[in-house]
């Protein structure tokens, strides 16, 4: 199963990534100096259940949505992510109907 984050920039969903497996997928050294995901990030779930599921970690900064938009594609399973101090924001908004322009038919909101 390949999952895709989706959300407000800032809303944790590299962090959430990282819990579920291990991985930062913040890679580039500019990811780390401005404390925000700019290419698609990768990860990938281990042992039991987990041990079948791929993550793909997308850009929530409006200005990177071309970029979400190329990692949302073919994706089983759209994880909308929404920080509960800040609730639904515009990219929040913008990522779900991305999600269902482009076919994703199941979503999990976290």
């Amino acid at each position: 199963m390949l999952v895709a984050t989706a959300g407000h920039v800032d809303h944790g969903k590299t962090s959430l990534v990282q819990r579920l497996t291990g991985v930062d997928t913040d890679r580039l050294a500019e990811e780390k100096q401005r404390g925000l995901t700019i290419e698609l990030g990768y990860a990938f779930g281990e042992g039991g259940a987990m041990e079948s599921i791929g993550f793909i970690d997308v850009p929530g900064h409006h200005r990177f949505i071309n970029t979400m938009i190329s990692g949302i594609n073919g994706i089983d399973l759209g994880m909308l992510v929404v920080a509960a101090d800040d609730g639904p924001m515009p990219q929040t908004l913008e990522h779900l109907q991305l999600l269902r322009l482009l076919g994703v038919e199941r979503f999990a909101g976290v």
